[in-house]
């Protein structure tokens, strides 16, 4: 059964230096088309695929505020529509601090959005400046406050570490602002430098100095340490939260369940098939209008490739991974499937299998890649 929906919104006012997902300048698109393209698109996949309710809506981008108030309350009356929703929803919406006014999260609470996402990324507002983001400190403040002061109580942000020229006590100052909020829910990644960025570009003339893998592992290791020291749970690999605020959608990944993906260039995986949507806008507005859904690739998963997926995705999560629940799930026992991968994973102290449930170690957080890589094309 399908538990979650991922709706991408492209458009930004600026874009970050670090940033590969789907996107473009906000500036003359044609944003009113766009929301009645992924309408359609709702309608059309659920026609396919239907489901009876919704455990989790994620609308990501992009920037999902850059929308004004008129095309956000249209677009939200678009997925009450189109999307059934369970009694327990988890309802999140993305949003720059700079651009989340009070009117606009009155519409998303009225829509019955009840998660906020706030990607703040640092609170060095050089380091800000560095990245391509062109919000402040204050707004994260103001942001937060708004969103407290019209109702909501599960907002979560995403910070970055091993920014170029970030230093440790940086990212301790982030750190340290960042449980100021007192908010129930972090994300925090180390950056990863991806093709066709301003950063890629940069890195490549050798004009982009990072921190080096050394600083990174130590500022993974201070996060770890700091979100236990103030009672966040460390539920996956780049996820802390208080008790009960464990993002669903995040955990729908992780769990390898199935997931509707709408939206230009967004991915979905349905009855077990992956698929991915055409990027470029016209392109996917196009094959909508003609009631066709913009389908650039679909693959069906076979049983070899959800064991190996299910292994490196389950093993993000800090509980791991059930051996009865993998057995149960493809009728096989990971330890007999995989034994040569998990022996060698448990002799470099890596893992460790414990009471039916395989998980990584402290140490094998810090080397996530590698582990993950090792459960790849081996069946």
């Amino acid at each position: 059964m399908i538990k979650a929906a991922y709706l991408h919104i492209p458009f930004c006012e600026h874009i970050c230096h670090y940033c590969d997902f789907n996107k473009v300048y906000l500036k003359g698109q044609p944003v009113n088309e766009y929301i009645e393209a992924i309408g359609r698109e709702m309608e059309l996949t659920l026609s396919e695929f239907p489901t009876r309710s919704l455990d989790s809506i994620f609308v990501g981008g992009g920037t999902p505020t850059s929308l004004n108030e008129q095309q956000l309350y249209q677009f939200c009356e678009s997925i009450n529509k189109n999307l059934p929703k369970s009694d327990t929803l988890e309802y999140t919406f993305e949003a720059n601090p700079g651009d989340l006014s009070k009117e606009k999260l009155q519409i998303l609470k009225d829509a019955g959005v009840n998660r906020i996402s706030l990607g703040v990324q640092t609170f060095n507002e050089e380091l800000l400046k560095k990245i391509g983001r062109v919000h402040k400190a204050k707004d994260v403040y103001q942001s937060v406050e708004n969103a407290k002061r019209i109702g909501f109580e599960n907002i979560s942000i995403d910070l970055i570490f091993s920014l170029p020229t970030q230093t440790v006590r940086d990212f301790k100052d982030s750190l340290t602002e960042a449980f100021s909020l007192d908010i129930p829910h972090y994300s925090a990644y180390s950056l990863i430098i991806e093709p066709k960025t301003v950063f890629y570009n940069l890195l490549k003339k050798g004009k982009l100095p990072t921190p080096g893998e050394d600083v990174e592992a130590n500022m993974y290791e201070i996060l770890m340490e700091e979100m236990e020291k103030h009672g966040f749970n460390q539920y996956e690999i780049s996820n802390f939260s208080k008790a009960g605020f464990e993002s669903k959608h995040n955990l729908t990944y992780w769990n390898n369940e199935y997931y509707y993906g709408f939206g230009a260039g967004a991915h979905s995986y349905v009855n077990g098939r992956r698929r991915s949507n055409i990027g470029p806008l016209k392109r996917y507005m196009e094959q909508l209008n003609q009631h066709v859904l913009p389908i650039l690739e679909d693959h069906p998963v076979s049983k070899e490739e959800q064991m190996e997926e299910e292994m490196f995705l389950g093993l993000r999560k800090t509980k791991g991974i059930s051996i009865p629940h993998f057995t149960e799930k493809f009728g096989t026992n990971p330890m007999e499937i995989f034994a040569s991968e998990l022996d060698d994973l448990t002799n470099k102290k890596w893992i460790e299998v414990n009471n039916d449930t395989i998980y990584l170690t402290k140490k094998g957080r810090l080397l996530g890649n590698e582990v993950f890589q090792a459960f790849l094309g081996v069946i």
